[in-house]
């Protein structure tokens, strides 16, 4: 899911402020750089900063989609080799187990009456709440 762009109150309340400004006197100015020519520098240093900001935030959700894409790739690989080393030696040799797997030997199974132990179990637990 992309980033949400970031947008600013501050700037869109400078904005409106501004032309409101201008309105009264275009050339209005109450000495110590508060006047409208600063107020106009600070919203185009604000709003070039935030498209800056939005344009970093999508280059790193394409970024962070192409490395999802390349690790689903590679994890496809992954399994295709250690299927394939599953077909050549079979999926309970010592070179199945070697590449990662598991041999079917190795495997864990619960019994039939563990089975039926523990799903009794969780009835009775439900039953009681």
């Amino acid at each position: 899911m992309p980033r949400l762009h970031r947008t600013s109150r501050m700037l869109d309340k400078g904005q409106l402020r501004i032309l409101r400004l201008k309105n009264i006197d275009p050339y209005m100015s109450f000495g110590n750089d508060r006047n409208l020519s600063t107020l106009e520098q600070q919203i185009e240093q604000l709003h070039d900063k935030l498209t800056e900001y939005n344009t970093t935030l999508a280059a790193l959700d394409t970024a962070k989609q192409e490395i999802e894409q390349m690790e689903k790739n590679m994890g496809n690989l992954l399994d295709q080799l250690l299927q394939g080393v599953a077909a050549k030696y079979g999926n309970d040799s010592r070179e199945y187990e070697m590449a990662g797997g598991t041999r079917k030997s190795d495997r864990v199974r619960k019994s039939a009456a563990s089975r039926t132990k523990n799903s009794t179990r969780k009835l009775a637990l439900a039953t009681s709440n």
